[in-house]
């Protein structure tokens, strides 16, 4: 198997997998249907269980104010050529609690959404799904300067700002995110690691 043979072979998702996103911070991107990736799992490497399978690591609820979110975090394994790959770490997150017009909303179907978007974390760097995450990519972190007609990927230093940036709007401990990568400073995080930080934290409301 040749390095982008997965990447190449799915990073195009079909159309009646799309679903915009309408409304919310994510209002036009792009919702991928979680069953698609699961399908392109099972294709490339066969029946879960069989040639591929994740496991659940760590789960845990985070309050801010009178809002709660849960995350989860995964190791998604696949067999190639007879072999078990190393664990494909991915991170999601959904909402426990939310405020809502009518009051305090809770889920019961939290850790659930949370794991699927942690799959979802976990399939991405495999490359499944890749072109709507690239262009997710360039519509949530690019900006445009007067007189620029294309966006520009940002630098790492960029996205290393953008990280503290959400964590002083959360209120989430630093700390936890350097113990997670095993880095004494932000700026030691790799950028696509950053990405999956930032994403993961602006699914959480600002402290109070």
């Amino acid at each position: 198997m040749k390095n982008l043979d997965i990447y190449e072979k799915y990073r195009s998702v079909p159309k009646e997998a799309q679903k915009e996103i309408k409304g919310g911070r994510m209002n036009g991107k792009t919702d991928i249907n979680p069953m698609w990736r699961i399908k392109c799992l099972t294709e490339q490497f066969g029946p879960c269980g069989i040639g591929w399978y994740y496991k659940t690591v760590n789960k845990w609820l985070e309050r801010c104010g009178d809002e709660i979110a849960a995350f989860v975090d995964i190791e998604l394994y696949v067999k190639v050529d007879g072999e078990w790959s190393m664990p494909i770490s991915g991170t999601g997150g959904s909402m426990f609690a939310a405020k809502e017009k009518s009051g305090l909303y809770v889920s019961d179907e939290c850790y659930k959404m949370a794991t699927t978007d942690a799959i979802s974390v976990a399939c991405k760097q495999l490359g499944i799904g890749a072109d709507v995450y690239w262009q997710g990519d360039k519509t949530k972190y690019d900006t445009k300067s007067q007189g620029q007609s294309e966006s520009k990927t940002p630098k790492h230093e960029e996205l290393v700002g953008l990280f503290h940036k959400e964590i002083q709007r959360t209120g989430k401990s630093l700390k936890w995110f350097l113990d997670k990568y095993k880095v004494s400073d932000a700026k030691y995080i790799k950028s696509a690691d950053l990405v999956e930080c930032i994403n993961m934290l602006k699914q959480i409301p600002d402290k109070e």
